[in-house]
């Protein structure tokens, strides 16, 4: 498990994974530019293959590991939402 040191990556990741889903539900956008609705998409994987770039690969949970390495986004984001929740009562 990582150390409290990852947290603010980890938050940022969950920001970004929450952003990648706001894109994919605005229908509205996609119906209106379904280009600019790709570029947003591809530019928010972008951010979080960075962010998952600055991880420590070997104190990740596997589990977690396993859903960032198979993009299983709305899984990881279930993940750090509940590894964030438990950690937040020692920030």
């Amino acid at each position: 498990m990582p150390d409290d040191s990852h947290l603010p990556i980890f938050e940022q990741l969950a920001a970004a994974l929450r952003r990648r889903l706001e894109i994919i539900r605005d229908r509205a956008a996609y119906a209106r530019d379904a280009d600019a609705h790709l570029r947003a998409l591809q530019a928010a994987s972008e951010q979080i293959v960075a962010l998952q770039a600055q991880l420590p690969a070997r104190a990740l949970d596997p589990q977690f590991a396993h859903y960032l390495q198979r993009c299983s986004y709305d899984k990881a984001l279930v993940w750090l939402e509940e590894y964030l929740a438990a950690a937040a009562p020692r920030i």
